[in-house]
């Protein structure tokens, strides 16, 4: 047998005993991507979610609207036999105190949001640029007030003796204006948000600190801006605690201090065993939990309405320092 031959054999590979199955082709597979079965599921499951929030308010709405007589007569009830506007009639009644009231609250709400967010954002600002000299030492100073604060007596001592902030609409508005839990929240989103590079070029270009935070920092922080307003705002529009210690003219008496006043009452002549016949037969036309309801839906109603309009931004600064780089 000739060499060429022996090193054809030895070269030539060996042929498998069974046939190579061919190579099945694979679809690409998204780990982010949902079947339609479970995206049914999914979707149907935040639709309950959503109704599960929805319908208290939409049955505190149909309470309001529901006879007194009913509710005493079968309870609440998704369906009630009567419907009746006497809760928001009797409402209507002191409609005069009860829109005064509402103004104040409006002007507290908008002017106490205003200087709050500014004040906050300027405070977390200074706190979260490197340049600043004593950033620890005004970071450690708004995480101690977390912590620990001089007591009720105190404050009320300061605000009425020292600021004399008793029967003024700033005793509704100075108490909240800074927070230190939105401070640190701010101090993250500008952090995380607003890129040192982008002032250093600023600053080489000749422009102040202050133009550079109204021009260049704030346009770039509205989603921490409407996050903090948003929180801000409900927490002076839901605010009546100010006004039980500092006010006592009822001309300044907001919205929420109004409606707790009011329902105290209805509470009290209602218990009150000691009631003559005249004042029973009053009392048995005043809708008492209807009215209660229907003061639910008259201070719940705005903020309810303007939330959609927070939503983009609340969602954005809520998820600003959730991923670490």
């Amino acid at each position: 047998m000739s060499k060429s031959v022996i090193e054809t054999d030895v070269l030539k590979p060996a042929v498998p005993s069974k046939k190579v199955p061919k190579a099945v082709k694979k679809k690409n597979y998204n780990p982010h991507q949902l079947g339609k079965k479970a995206n049914a599921i999914l979707n149907t499951m935040l639709a309950v979610f959503a109704f599960s929030c929805v319908f208290p308010f939409l049955y505190v709405i149909i309470i309001s609207l529901t006879d007194e007589s009913v509710l005493e007569k079968n309870g609440f009830s998704l369906l009630p036999e009567t419907w009746s506007f006497e809760a928001y009639q009797f409402l209507w009644a002191i409609k005069s105190q009860l829109l005064q009231s509402y103004m104040i609250t409006i002007a507290v709400t908008v002017l106490g949001t205003i200087i709050s967010v500014f004040t906050i954002a300027f405070y977390a600002y200074a706190i979260s640029r490197p340049q600043f000299k004593f950033r620890k030492q005004f970071t450690f100073f708004a995480f101690f007030t977390m912590l620990f604060n001089g007591g009720l007596v105190p404050f009320y001592i300061v605000a009425t003796q020292v600021l004399h902030l008793r029967d003024t609409i700033w005793a509704l508005i100075l108490p909240m204006a800074v927070n230190a839990f939105y401070i640190l929240i701010m101090r993250t989103f500008f952090q995380r948000s607003v890129p040192e590079s982008i002032l250093e070029s600023a600053r080489i270009d000749g422009a102040s600190e202050l133009r550079i935070y109204f021009q260049i920092v704030l346009p770039l922080s509205l989603p921490g801006l409407a996050t903090i307003a948003l929180f801000s705002t409900l927490g002076y529009w839901n605010d009546w605690f100010n006004a039980l210690l500092f006010i006592d003219n009822p001309a300044l008496v907001p919205l929420q201090s109004l409606l707790m006043k009011i329902e105290n009452t209805l509470e009290f002549i209602r218990q009150n065993t000691l009631l003559t016949g005249s004042v029973k037969g009053i009392m048995q036309s005043v809708p008492k939990d209807a009215a209660k309801m229907a003061m639910v839906v008259i201070a719940t109603l705005p903020i309810a309405v303007s939330y959609p309009f927070f939503q983009r931004y609340f969602i954005q600064g809520l998820t600003i320092g959730g991923v670490k780089e």
